[in-house]
């Protein structure tokens, strides 16, 4: 039976009887991805693969301003190569986790999603934005590249050339253009994204838990054969 877990960098909140509301807890700077962060998000995942039990759908937002600025370089840049690698490693299976989990998830981007932010709202299985919201892959600024899937999870959203574009000028784009684009669902009002995003949690949490996840997983197969 899935059991509420508790966490300092990631807070969890049941939502009704069958949505889980998961808002990374770093706001003070911007919610930027370290260890505790990453390990806290491959517990949740885990758990919630192998027994959902209540859990029919997940939203995953941010504190405060951001949804996620990415990795704390701050913190990376005093790691030994032994702890970047754990923890990169760490955000790797988590990443693949939640692309297989079991229920769906949504990522309810409430302001800058930058980097490794981008790549976990891009992991999960569609967006609403808010309408200021800012979105970028920066990782080739700054020498290295994304590293969580976000060369292969951007193009399937917005096409190879546009993907390219972004990912190798490392330029910032908007929540109207993500829209417009397709990587976005729906723009929401400034305030409103988390509760649009709930929303739609609770429609799917509404229908047949095994029809969703086994209509999720065909399509997540199906669009990888002919």
């Amino acid at each position: 039976m899935f059991e509420m877990p508790t966490y300092e960098a990631l807070r969890t909140e049941r939502v009704g009887e069958h949505v889980l509301l998961v808002t990374m807890n770093r706001p003070d700077v911007l919610n930027a991805m370290n260890m505790e962060m990453g390990q806290a998000t491959h517990d949740l995942l885990t758990r919630l693969h192998y027994d959902p039990d209540w859990v029919r759908c997940v939203v995953l937002t941010g504190a405060g301003r951001a949804f996620s600025a990415g990795g704390d370089l701050k913190v990376r840049n005093t790691q030994s190569v032994r702890d970047w690698t754990i923890q990169h490693e760490i955000a790797e299976r988590s990443t693949e986790l939640r692309l297989e989990s079991p229920v769906p998830w949504i990522a309810a981007v409430n302001g800058i999603c930058f980097a490794g932010g981008l790549e976990a709202a891009l992991s999960c299985d569609f967006i609403y934005a808010d309408r200021e919201a800012r979105f970028a892959l920066t990782e080739c600024r700054i020498g290295i590249m994304p590293g969580t899937m976000g060369t292969q999870n951007l193009p399937r959203a917005v096409g190879e050339r546009r993907a390219k574009e972004l990912i190798l000028s490392a330029q910032p784009f908007s929540a109207t253009e993500a829209y417009e684009w397709g990587m976005v669902n729906r723009l929401c009002d400034p305030g409103t994204v988390v509760t649009e995003a709930l929303a739609a949690a609770q429609r799917i949490g509404d229908c047949a838990p095994l029809s969703v996840r086994q209509a999720k997983k065909s399509i997540h197969f199906g669009l990888q054969t002919d």
